[in-house]
């Protein structure tokens, strides 16, 4: 490719390779291994979900088909330092979030011209995801900033929600009732209890992710704005830490989704939220199990 269309980045590590070629081979193996994570939580999530999947949505083997593949390209990447590597990396993890906009947004949060059609809501996300991988060969250097900023859409999206389980969304429209405005007219006597069970997991979920999230974000911030003090104090790890962080960080996103997702299309379903290997763990894999309703509080 014209050396004009390089990602800047991309050839300034290309730089670094050549002025310290054993250091950065090292970095670099480690960095490569760092993306084992998603080739692992990627299948084993959908193992563990499967029951899940098959009373929501098929569609949601393809997103984690797509974050195992992101795990892939980035592996791919490291191992070569090419621009083609780099753009796959990149493409993957757009369309793994596009997936995810597509299966789990409520329905409220979509535009107003598209009323609650999801499958019209769909084909706007999948023409938007097209015209932002036509434009991301543009202006390469954004494609990561522009990447992390859609989790903050994500992130208040699921604060509203929290709001809302907590009975604390007032001016809520016909269209997004919350779903405590369900519990009193519902025949269920199970519904309160799984009220009462989302509200506390989805506060939990929300405050380690948080956590996990905030440290990613750091380890990426921190290795790119002070990769040559990292480089002269001979810790040069800082990428490897932040593919691990966001490995785990996605599948905590994914299950916050679930969770939300089920107050509208699962209303009558309890939704357990389970960690793997151990639910005993402080932190663990979460997943979402369905559970029975008709167990009693």
């Amino acid at each position: 490719m014209p050396a004009p269309y390089l990602d800047p980045d991309w050839k300034n590590l290309k730089k670094k390779n050549s002025d310290h070629q054993g250091n950065l081979d090292a970095v670099e193996y480690s960095t490569t291994f760092s993306n084992v994570t998603f080739l692992v939580f990627g299948p084993l999530m959908t193992f563990l979900m499967h029951p899940y999947i098959q009373k929501r949505s098929r569609y949601i083997y393809v997103l984690f088909i797509l974050f195992t593949i992101t795990g892939l390209f980035s592996m791919y990447f490291h191992m070569t330092l090419s621009f083609l590597g780099q753009m796959l990396d990149e493409i993957a993890i757009l369309w793994l979030l596009a997936s995810g906009y597509s299966i789990w947004l409520p329905c409220c949060y979509f535009p107003t011209f598209l009323g609650q059609n999801r499958s019209w809501y769909i084909s706007l996300i999948v023409t938007i995801t097209l015209v932002s991988t036509c434009l991301s060969f543009l202006k390469p250097t954004i494609n990561a900033y522009a990447l992390n900023t859609i989790g903050l859409h994500i992130v208040y999206i699921v604060v509203q929600e929290y709001k809302k389980l907590r009975g604390s969304c007032k001016n809520s429209t016909e269209s997004c009732v919350p779903f405590t405005q369900i519990l009193p007219t519902s025949p269920r006597g199970s519904i309160l209890c799984n009220y009462m069970t989302k509200n506390k997991e989805l506060r939990h979920l929300i405050e380690v992710s948080t956590v996990i999230w905030a440290l990613a974000i750091t380890s990426w911030i921190s290795d790119r704005l002070f990769c040559s003090f990292w480089q002269w104090i001979n810790f040069p790890y800082l990428h490897g830490i932040w593919h691990v962080l966001i490995s785990f960080t996605f599948p905590y996103g994914m299950v916050i989704l679930a969770l939300v997702d089920s107050t509208y299309e699962m209303p009558d379903q309890t939704i357990k939220v389970r960690y793997w290997p151990r639910d005993t763990w402080p932190v663990g894999l979460p997943y979402v199990e369905l559970g029975d309703d008709h167990k009693s509080c």
